[in-house]
This record gives C-alpha cells, sequence and structure tokens, in this order.
C-alpha cells in the first residue's frame, strides 16, 4: 500500500514549475500504478497551450474558474469548481485560468514526474 501526503510532495523533484501552472505528481509510473494523480495549481490569467498527443487526461476542478477551448471545434468548455473534463480524444486545447485554479489530473499511460510541455503544448512518452 502507498500512502503520499501532498506535504512530501511539496519542494521535492515532484513539484515541478510549469510557468502558467505548478503540478504537484502525487504518482508517477515508478509507482507502477497504471496512471498518474497530479495536483495541479493554474495561475490566474494565464492561457496554456496543452496536446497530450500520448495521454490521455481526467481533470477534476476543485477550486477556481476558467475555460478550455478545444482547438479542432473551436468550443469552449466553461471549467469550475466540481466540474471534471476529459480529454478522450488527445484533445489539443487552450486553457485559460480566470482565477487561481487547483486541478486534480489523472494521466494514462502515468508520467515519469518531471515532464514539462514542449512547444507544440505535448509531455514526451517516457520522457523520449
Amino acid at each position: 500500500m502507498k500512502v503520499i501526503s501532498l506535504e512530501e510532495i511539496i519542494g521535492s523533484n515532484q513539484e515541478v514549475d510549469g510557468g502558467n501552472w505548478v503540478s504537484r505528481r502525487l504518482l508517477v509510473k515508478d509507482d507502477q500504478m497504471g496512471y498518474s494523480i497530479h495536483d495541479t495549481h493554474i495561475k490566474a490569467g494565464t492561457e496554456t497551450h496543452i496536446w497530450y498527443k500520448h495521454h490521455l487526461e481526467s481533470v477534476y476542478c476543485i477550486e477556481g474558474e476558467g475555460e478550455v477551448h478545444t482547438l479542432k471545434d473551436q468550443k469552449v468548455w466553461p471549467i469550475r469548481k466540481n466540474v471534471l473534463y476529459a480529454l478522450d480524444q488527445h484533445d489539443e486545447h487552450i486553457l485559460c485560468a480566470k482565477t487561481d485554479m487547483r486541478m486534480i489530473c489523472v494521466f494514462n499511460p502515468p508520467i515519469n514526474g518531471h515532464e514539462v510541455h514542449n512547444e507544440e503544448g505535448v509531455y514526451p512518452l517516457d520522457e523520449e
């Protein structure tokens, strides 16, 4: 059994600052659960281009308000506390934070824990 506290992750190498966001990777690939879980803070007023070509992601908003703009169909999805969105089609999108946001993110396949978005908004597959 694994028991992991957020306090253990803060300040460790599993706390990653991506500029517009800070992600605390609670479970990563080495934990061998088949997925990773992150507690991510998105900074108010930011826009982040994201495109997980290699991963599926589900995001549950537990604080704040923003929007997801899906680029393929130009739809805008309001996101607020207690709303989950699932990027089930590797959806390329822009995450716009109106306020500070706190998200619980689940990735499949799991990430290693040190990744940041590349110039396309992509996390590499197994740190290519």
